[in-house]
C-alpha cells in the first residue's frame, strides 16, 4: 500500500462495487444518515430541493487520509490506441498531431467513419465497438478518441460504453445506480487484460489550436513534478455555497503539505479560486465556475466540477462544460452527459484521483480509477500525461513519511450499507 499520510483503506470503497444494485448516499462524522429516495430525488441540475440540511451539512469534524494500492507500471504509447474519425476535419488534424507528439505506433491507429453528432444510437455504437475490438484485440489498454463528437451513446458516455458496455437499462432510469467499475481503486496497470476494460479519453477542445496546446501540455507534464528543489504545486479541494454540488466534500482529505512530493493539499471554502498559481488539482462543485482565467494550471493539471451536464459540450444548458477547463489550461477533466443526480459514485473520488496520480499514474488511469460508476461520465484530456512518473519505474518517488495530523481511519468504517439503502457506522 502507498501512503501520503496515515491513510484508511480504499478497500471499503471498492467493496461498494458489490452493492451496485443499491443506491448509496453519503455519510460522515458530522452527518445524519439519509434514506435513498431523498438522494435519488436530488439533482445537480435542479439544485436538489429534496436534499436535507444534514446531507448538505458542513465538513466532518475530522478528515482522514485513505490508502490506495501501490501500482507498478502505467499505460504508455506502446499500449494506447488512437482512433481518428476520417469524416471529421477536427479529428483528422488533432489525431495526426497526437500521433506525432506521442509517437503512437501506426498499427495502433484506427481510422473510422462516424457521424459527427452528440450521441451514437445503440446500433451505430455496436458497429463501431465491433471494429474497435477486432482491430485492437488484446494489444491496447486505453484509447485516445480524437474528436469532440460523438461523446455519447444514447444517455451514456462513449468512453463509458466502450469500457463498460452499453446498458439500455441505465437509460430507462439514469438517476439510479449504474454498473460498478472493477477498475475503481484497482492496482492494475493493464485494465484490458485484468478487467476486460479499454479506458477511453477524448482529445476534445473548442478548436484545433486549443487541442494542440492541450496535447503539448500533456507531453510537457511527464516527469515534471516531485523533483528536488522545485516549487510546490497545489491540490485544491473546494467547498462552494452550492451544497448539492459540494457533496464530495465528505471525501476531501485534511489540509497537508507533503514535502517529498512538492504537494500542498488545501481545502478552500469559496465559490471560485482566484489569483492562485501552480495548480495541479482543482476539484469543486458548481454549475458555473468563475475566474478560470485567474488560475494558473501546471502542465498535467486535473480539474472538474460536479454538475449535471458538464459532459454535454455542444448544446446550451446553462452549465459550464468540461471544455472550459481545457480552455483554461487543465490537461484532463470529467463530466456527465446525462442527468446523474447527486451520486458521488458517478463522479471522481477526490482522494483516489490525487493518490493514483501522485504515485505516477497517467491522467487516463487516475481519472478512471477514481470513478465507481463511470457509464454516464466522459473523460476528456491528454490521456498519457504523467507528471509524477519516472523514466524507470524503480525511480518512482517513495511514499512520504510526513506524520498524519489525525489518526488513520478506515473509510469503510464510515461508509457501510444495510439492506434498506441507508449508510450507518459499522
Amino acid at each position: 500500500m502507498t501512503r501520503l499520510e496515515g491513510w484508511g483503506r480504499l478497500g471499503g470503497l471498492r467493496r461498494m462495487a458489490r452493492w451496485s444494485a443499491a443506491c448509496l448516499t453519503f455519510a460522515g462524522a458530522a452527518m445524519s444518515a439519509q434514506a435513498q429516495p431523498e438522494a435519488v430525488a436530488s439533482s445537480p441540475a435542479t439544485g436538489g430541493a429534496a436534499v436535507t440540511s444534514a446531507l448538505a451539512g458542513s465538513a466532518p469534524s475530522q478528515r482522514h487520509w485513505m490508502s490506495v494500492p501501490r501500482v507498478v507500471g502505467r499505460i504508455t504509447a506502446q499500449n494506447l490506441g488512437l482512433v481518428i474519425n476520417q469524416d471529421d476535419p477536427y479529428s483528422v488534424q488533432v489525431g495526426e498531431y497526437y500521433a506525432r507528439a506521442r509517437r503512437i505506433p501506426e498499427q495502433h491507429i484506427l481510422r473510422v467513419s462516424l457521424p459527427v453528432k452528440s450521441a451514437l444510437t445503440p446500433q451505430e455504437f455496436e458497429e463501431f465497438n465491433k471494429r474497435v475490438q477486432a482491430f485492437y484485440g488484446d494489444q491496447v489498454h486505453g484509447l485516445a478518441l480524437a474528436w469532440r463528437m460523438p461523446y455519447g451513446v444514447d444517455c451514456q458516455s462513449i468512453t463509458g460504453a466502450l469500457a463498460m458496455g452499453f446498458d439500455p437499462k441505465l437509460c430507462a432510469a439514469n438517476c439510479g445506480p449504474a454498473k460498478a467499475s472493477p477498475y475503481f481503486g484497482s492496482r492494475s496497470s493493464q485494465p484490458f487484460k485484468d478487467h476486460g476494460m479499454r479506458l477511453g479519453m477524448l482529445l476534445a477542445a473548442r478548436d484545433v489550436d486549443t487541442a494542440r496546446a492541450l496535447i503539448d501540455r500533456g507531453v510537457k507534464a511527464d516527469g515534471s513534478l516531485g523533483l528536488r528543489g522545485a516549487p510546490p504545486v497545489g491540490a485544491h479541494f473546494v467547498i462552494t455555497s452550492d451544497s448539492v454540488r459540494s457533496v464530495r466534500q465528505m471525501f476531501y482529505p485534511p489540509p497537508t503539505q507533503v514535502a517529498r512530493l512538492g504537494l500542498d493539499v488545501q481545502i478552500d471554502r469559496t465559490d471560485a479560486l482566484k489569483g492562485v498559481d501552480r495548480v495541479l488539482l482543482y476539484m469543486t462543485g458548481k454549475a458555473n465556475v468563475d475566474w478560470l482565467d485567474k488560475v494558473g494550471f501546471v502542465p498535467g493539471a486535473l480539474a472538474d466540477h460536479l454538475t449535471s451536464f458538464g459532459g454535454i459540450i455542444d448544446k446550451p444548458h446553462g452549465q459550464m462544460t468540461v471544455l472550459s477547463w481545457i480552455q483554461a489550461g487543465a490537461t484532463a477533466t470529467y463530466g456527465t452527459v446525462s442527468e446523474p443526480c447527486a451520486h458521488w459514485q458517478k463522479f471522481p473520488h477526490p482522494q483516489a484521483l490525487l493518490l493514483f496520480y501522485s504515485q505516477g499514474a497517467t491522467a487516463l488511469e487516475a481519472y478512471w480509477k477514481s470513478v465507481l460508476w463511470p457509464s454516464q461520465g466522459i473523460f476528456v484530456g491528454e490521456p498519457l500525461a504523467a507528471p509524477y512518473a519516472r523514466d524507470t519505474l524503480r525511480d518512482s518517488p517513495p511514499a512520504p513519511r510526513e506524520a498524519p495530523r489525525e489518526p488513520a481511519q478506515d473509510v469503510s468504517s464510515q461508509v457501510v450499507m444495510n439492506g434498506i439503502g441507508r449508510l450507518l457506522p459499522r
